[in-house]
């Protein structure tokens, strides 16, 4: 029996996904058919974002809810595309760009960053990315506020048989091209980072074909 529409659409669907990302606007445009901007709206307060890249995150902020935005971000080579966006949308005052890791905990505590002191963490697409996600996630919690709440749009390991073989094959060839990783357990890297209030409420979309499949919601670190 040939291929059904719905599962041909999520298998090609990556492959879209990477010409999206290499026309200029087409992953913005692609997020904003997804829950990715009422994810980021749901960030209030003093806010870590993680690994922001070019700021695609930058003019969805609610500016009534943030407070600050630290956008703690390796790689350099993003610092004039986000302060061209921050220009544009008038967030200049209200976002500082921190070229470093979030494991970088001298560089953050330099900014005021420390144990317990972000209202809200933001993650779009980044732990599929770095090189230990484990660790990103144990700091992710620790700089968390109790009650603090990390918010996530990420991909991980299918929980569909035939797709972590597909997953499995394609991942040398994704990971060195695309430069991140389809075989991540990043649920499993998420809840083992610490104790939160609502493990249940994860949401993960019924997407057993597709090579990148969603995990996605707003977990809130459990109070003392």
């Amino acid at each position: 029996m040939p291929p059904q529409p719905g599962r041909l659409a999520s298998i090609l669907r990556p492959w879209g996904l990477i010409w999206l990302s290499i026309c200029p606007g087409g992953f913005v445009a692609y997020e904003d058919t997804t829950i990715v901007p009422s994810l980021v709206q749901a960030a209030r307060g003093i806010v870590l974002e993680l690994g922001p890249g070019p700021g695609n995150q930058i003019h969805r902020y609610d500016t009534s809810l943030v407070k600050r935005v630290y956008g703690v971000e390796p790689n350099p080579y993003f610092k004039d595309d986000i302060d061209a966006k921050l220009d544009k949308h008038g967030l200049r005052d209200r976002y500082k760009l921190i070229i470093c890791g979030v494991e970088d905990s001298d560089v953050l505590r330099q900014e005021g960053i420390t144990e317990g002191s972000l209202d809200a963490v933001l993650c779009i697409q980044v732990l599929c990315a770095v090189k230990d996600p484990k660790n990103v996630m144990k700091e992710v919690w620790r700089l968390l506020k109790p009650g603090g709440k990390f918010i996530f749009w990420e991909h991980g390991w299918s929980r569909n048989r035939l797709t972590t073989v597909a997953q499995a094959c394609s991942n040398p060839a994704w990971s060195t091209f695309v430069g991140c990783h389809l075989t991540r357990n990043v649920l499993a890297d998420i809840l083992n980072s610490g104790e939160w209030e609502n493990p249940h409420e994860i949401e993960e979309p019924d997407e057993p074909f597709s090579l990148l499949p969603r995990i996605q919601g707003v977990l809130v670190k459990k109070k003392a």
